[in-house]
């Protein structure tokens, strides 16, 4: 902006000076009345946005404001071309500092916010250093700015810190990887404590999770530690977080069953399941013939996660389908190896025992033997 008068004159002095006190008192009115409205709200309607905001206008100095009206004021006066990079860097380095704080500012109201809420200590623990790192980073780069605000070559420097920072990388990867793979875990959360989870061939609720491991209590009792690095490269099943369980069993039915029976089973074990107002009942099929039985499949959803509960309802689905069966006269299979002596006279293909039985004939048993499930 083009000055109005030299800056010998008495009269632009005054204006300058006018301008800088105007200014700065503007911009403090407003930080106040800004601030009082983002209070205002904040208590009829809590809300983390608008706390931040308080909070970080809040730490807005007097003396980044006087800077801001300094600059403006000098714009209305003839200055040497030195003294104008003066000025003009001094307003430059406030705003940075400002801005900086501002940050810093909403940096420590997340910390308060985040501890308030959270009583793990493992986890405070990785959010403590989490932002102690966001701390460092924002007031490493505000430095560096701030040195090439004034003239300074920071080419070098960062140069150098890069080097620095690659060989301590390398010589602590490990480390390093565990810690990150911690905030991963605050952050992104696919576990908490308390969530039973299974890993590999490991499983157990988590107990514990640190700065470079996590700990479950297997199901025995026994203490398992991952590293938190090896913990996010594996497949993590949360069994916690399930909505539903789908449960599938097979109902062995003995050969010899007559079919109108067979076709009644589906229809009968659907009944006994769709009872339940804590299951939704899927299907039941009869899908194999077995060895030594008939296979029906039978799949149904069970709406809550709890593995008690779900349990529970299988016992009682399983017990009323045994008592259904009794009713029914329809036969469990038992696993039987039955071998035969065929003499001359019997037909090609073999028999079925319960053939012979309405014959009148008793089958040849040589041995019978129970199998494994």
């Amino acid at each position: 902006m083009e000055p109005l008068l030299p800056y010998s004159h008495f009269e632009n002095w005054v204006m300058a000076l006018g301008i800088a006190v105007g200014s700065t008192a503007l911009m403090y009115f407003v930080r106040c009345f800004t601030i009082r409205k983002l209070h205002q709200r904040a208590e009829r309607s809590p809300g983390r946005l608008d706390e931040f905001a308080g909070k970080m206008l809040g730490a807005t100095y007097v003396s980044f404001l006087l800077c801001i009206g300094v600059y403006l004021g000098s714009l209305f006066l003839v200055l040497p071309a030195n003294y104008k990079i003066i000025v003009s860097r001094i307003a430059v380095a406030a705003l940075v500092l400002q801005l900086v704080v501002w940050a810093d500012a909403g940096l420590r109201a997340w910390r308060t916010q985040f501890m308030a809420t959270h009583d793990d200590g493992a986890r405070k623990a990785s959010s403590l250093i989490m932002f102690f790192m966001l701390r460092l980073v924002t007031w490493t780069v505000a430095f560096l700015m701030m040195l090439d605000n004034f003239g300074f070559n920071i080419t070098t420097l960062v140069a150098s810190l890069g080097i620095g920072g690659i060989a301590v990388a390398l010589a602590t990867q490990n480390i390093l990887g565990d810690l990150f793979a911690s905030l991963s875990i605050m952050i992104d959360k696919p576990f908490e404590i308390g969530d039973f989870i299974i890993v590999g061939d490991a499983l157990g609720a988590v107990e514990y999770i640190g700065l470079k491991t996590t700990r479950l209590r297997g199901l025995g009792g026994e203490q398992i530690v991952f590293s938190n690095g090896d913990l996010l490269k594996s497949r993590i099943h949360n069994h916690k977080r399930m909505q539903s369980r789908r449960v599938a069993f097979i109902l062995r039915v003995a050969y010899g069953t007559p079919d109108a029976e067979m076709a009644r089973i589906p229809q009968l074990v659907r009944a006994i399941v769709s009872a339940r107002d804590d299951v939704d009942f899927e299907r039941a099929h009869f899908f194999r013939y077995g060895e030594w039985s008939l296979d029906f499949e039978v799949v149904y959803h069970f709406k809550s996660p709890d593995y008690i509960l779900h349990m529970d309802a299988q016992h009682a689905i399983l017990l009323e389908v045994y008592r259904c069966f009794e009713r029914e006269r329809i036969q469990f299979a038992h696993p039987l190896s039955v071998i035969r002596v065929a003499e001359p006279s019997d037909p090609a293909g073999g028999w079925l025992p319960h053939t012979l039985a309405r014959a009148g004939k008793t089958a040849p048993v040589a041995d019978s033997t129970p199998a494994r499930h």
